[in-house]
């Protein structure tokens, strides 16, 4: 039996969202100096991550590199043995604030769904 609930809104905010959603609560700025903001601080976020592996917001979250070794896969269709090379993923973790904020959020907002 499915249990999971469903909002009736959308549950993924976009970068274009975010930057009017800002825009809005900050009325003294203009629109594209937040969007520039925005775009800057993913910018260097990226570049961080590329150059040292880490980055630490404490309080949010912090996003690290994981290297992820060469294996030996299948393709699922035909199930043929293929190759994967080594690779490099970013790994989130949520910080301890925002993990209780959003605990305390599914209480108020049981719609949002659940994996």
């Amino acid at each position: 039996m499915n249990t999971r609930t469903y909002s009736t809104r959308s549950t993924t905010t976009t970068k274009s969202e975010l930057i009017e959603q800002l825009a809005t609560k900050l009325p003294h700025l203009l629109r594209g100096d937040v969007e520039l903001a925005i775009n800057s601080l993913i910018h260097n976020m990226t570049h961080n991550l590329a150059t040292s592996g880490r980055i630490e917001i404490r309080g949010f979250c912090g996003f690290s590199i994981t290297r992820r070794d060469a294996r030996m896969g299948r393709n699922p269709k035909t199930g043929e043995q293929v190759s994967l090379p080594c690779r490099y993923a970013t790994h989130f973790k949520p910080g301890l604030d925002l993990r209780e904020r959003v605990n305390r959020s599914r209480a108020i907002y049981p719609k949002i769904k659940d994996h």
